[in-house]
């Protein structure tokens, strides 16, 4: 593990505090920290960029729900790393309704660099597990969404 990587789990770590996942009430920075390790598994053909996607899966949920900035992700970890972040960030709730920004979301996305496709195809499918378990009913919606 590099250095680069073991700050920004401390960064995330530190950004997340007291946050506990919604529907398994764990600490809320095992999240990132399993869609890097997804990554680092499953996406092994983006080598020159594996080191800042694990950054960037670190800190995906970072700026959408902790109070850092992209200028902090900037500071401490480039500009690639936050571009990624970025990508990866849902517009916030006063752009319009979660239907819109869900569309937002997936208009960004198609303009996104692989790795950040794959760093998105880890988030949905470590959140896929809880919700369809805990709450089947909103899963119905997430499914969809998903796809």
């Amino acid at each position: 593990m590099t250095d680069r990587i073991k700050l920004a789990i401390e960064y995330a770590t530190e950004c997340h505090g007291e946050q506990k996942r919604k529907y398994t009430g764990e600490p809320y920075i095992e999240h990132p920290k399993a869609v890097a390790k997804m990554l680092e598994r499953g996406f092994e053909f983006f080598p020159e960029e594996m080191e800042d996607g694990i950054i960037a899966a670190l800190l995906h949920d970072t700026v959408e729900d902790t109070e850092a900035t992209y200028d902090d992700i900037i500071k401490y970890f480039g500009d690639t790393v936050a571009s990624y972040v970025w990508f990866l960030t849902d517009p916030d709730t006063f752009v319009g309704p979660r239907k819109l920004r869900k569309a937002l979301t997936i208009e960004r996305l198609k303009l996104a660099p692989s790795i950040v496709k794959a760093i998105k195809l880890c988030d949905l499918m470590h959140n896929s597990v809880s919700i369809k378990e805990q709450d089947p009913k909103f899963w119905k919606t997430y499914k969809k969404e998903a796809l």
